[in-house]
């Protein structure tokens, strides 16, 4: 029960976070056709998971609670892109580049390919 106590608590702030982050981008460049909030949020947030998990690897400072809160939780609240990224990352470093290669490429692939399909088949429904 703690374990949910902290990730639902960290996700809490994480998605207020990319809330905020989010809009406050979108206001600054309201006018501009590329989504700069999202891309925004989402490279904050690799940044963030990256220099966590270099202290965490580095330093041991983070108990398996504080992961769940500060990783699943905040950033994952803010961004799953952060999670993408560290994945992939950790494939690379592991020397894993086809496989790194193919969970990149698919995700992004699969990813737009299931938002169009969802989006199509909801249009199949009556009205």
């Amino acid at each position: 029960m703690k374990d949910l106590l902290l990730v639902g608590v960290g996700g809490f702030i994480g998605s207020i976070a990319r809330y905020k982050l989010g809009g406050l981008v979108l206001q600054l460049a309201a006018q501009q056709r590329f989504p700069y909030g999202t891309f925004a949020v989402n490279v904050l947030g690799c940044l963030v998971m990256g220099l966590l998990a270099g202290v965490a690897a580095r330093y041991e400072v983070f108990g398996p609670g504080t992961r769940l809160l500060l990783f699943t939780g905040v950033l994952g609240g803010f961004t799953t892109f952060s999670a993408f990224g560290l994945e992939a990352t950790q494939l690379v470093r592991r020397g894993d580049f086809w496989i790194a290669a193919l969970y990149a490429g698919s995700s992004v692939v699969l990813g737009i390919a299931a938002v169009w399909v969802g989006i199509r088949a909801v249009g199949l429904l009556p009205r």
